[in-house]
């Protein structure tokens, strides 16, 4: 199933020292639910390679491109054709922009960390809030993505996996190389 439009995380405002788990959990959380790929606006590897081993054990095309300068990267996905929704609380209510954002080809969602510079809001396309009070990027991009892609990303199947979860009532249950594991 491919889903639109075609989505992209950045994140931007990364801390190496503070926030290497938010930022793989935005990235997973990305990949769970139907983004294609994520680029880290930080020199962190440590936090781009445990993203990009889960997507290889797990299946999928998606990819983090670690190091990427944030502004240049913006402007340029523009120039491209794409769109940028900037998750902030200060934005627009989701259920608001969601239908217009629904119409894009390709966007970009921007999701920060520390305090995102001002310049951020005038690049964005589209400043949208989930809900207009402080609360998690990772809350407010799976809202995001569950909102954008109507649900459908909850049947996503990943290609070539090496680990596949079998969902169960009680237990684990998953399957590697072939083989059922308990």
């Amino acid at each position: 199933m491919n889903l639109k439009p075609v989505s992209y995380v950045l994140r931007i405002g990364h801390r190496p020292e503070r926030d290497q788990r938010v930022t793989t959990h935005v990235g997973l959380s990305s990949r769970a639910l139907g983004a294609s790929g994520m680029y880290l606006a930080a020199d962190d590897q440590k936090v781009s390679d445990s993203i990009c081993d889960v997507a290889q054990r797990f299946g999928g095309d998606y990819f983090c491109e670690n190091n990427v300068k944030w502004k240049s990267f913006i402007r340029k996905f523009k120039a491209d054709g794409g769109k940028v929704v900037h998750l902030t609380m200060y934005g627009l209510r989701l259920q608001d922009a969601i239908p217009d954002i629904r119409k894009e080809e390709k966007v970009l969602v921007v999701v920060g960390a520390e305090k995102v510079p001002g310049e951020m809001y005038e690049l964005a396309d589209y400043n949208v809030a989930v809900a207009n009070q402080p609360h998690s990027e990772i809350s407010a991009l799976a809202l995001f993505l569950d909102h954008l892609y109507e649900g459908r990303e909850l049947e996503l199947s990943f290609d070539n996996p090496d680990i596949e979860v079998i969902p169960t009532k009680v237990g684990k249950t998953t399957i590697k190389h072939g083989q059922p594991h308990e």
